[in-house]
């Protein structure tokens, strides 16, 4: 008699809605394509680098309708995917009535700063996402085991340019009027 074969389970796709209604407690989860996909915590050097970009792009924003926000902050990139990016730069999002939102879908800038568990979907699967979002004028990842960068920015249209610096390099982010300093970026103190 054949060995039974195992058989997929049926299970519902979830929207990005029913996803961002679901309370995880303190644990991260994504919405990748309908599937609830469990993260893991970060290492201190990438909270460190997160924090680095936040504090760099909090003082040259304040005012300018342009706010960074962290990775609490979701993107809805599609109707069945919810992703947390490292840091995200949205406009117009500051007012009293967005107190209360747990995801937006246009980001103008995006930061993933990579690690060995995430950096194979980060600079796949997410890149192909953020730049199908029309508002998205900026992609950086920062990897943090190297010190490097790579920027992603729109030229047009349907045009981008993407360029990993393997020297030390400042991240410039014109769509926002805004610049940071790879010291700043990956500094320590």
């Amino acid at each position: 008699m054949p060995p039974a074969m195992a058989t997929a389970p049926d299970y519902p796709l979830l929207t990005a809605e029913d996803f961002l209604d679901i309370d995880f407690g303190d644990r991260r989860a994504e919405l990748d394509n309908g599937v609830i996909r469990m993260m893991a915590g970060g290492t201190a050097r990438h909270s460190e680098v997160q924090t680095n970009i936040v504090l760099a792009l909090g003082p040259q924003l304040r005012g300018s309708g342009y706010k960074p926000y962290n990775s609490d902050m979701a993107v809805r990139t599609r109707a069945g995917s919810v992703r947390y990016p490292d840091v995200s730069v949205y406009c117009g999002r500051d007012g009293a009535d967005n107190d209360d939102a747990k995801a937006f879908d246009d980001p103008r800038v995006v930061f993933e700063v990579l690690s060995a568990g995430t950096a194979r979907t980060d600079l796949r699967v997410k890149l192909e996402e953020y730049r199908e979002l029309p508002s998205v004028d900026t992609i950086v990842f920062v990897d943090i085991a190297t010190e490097r960068v790579r920027v992603v920015q729109r030229t047009g249209p349907t045009g981008w340019s993407d360029v990993t610096y393997t020297e030390p390099h400042d991240v410039s982010l014109p769509a926002v009027g805004a610049r940071i300093a790879h010291a700043d970026l990956f500094a320590r103190d």
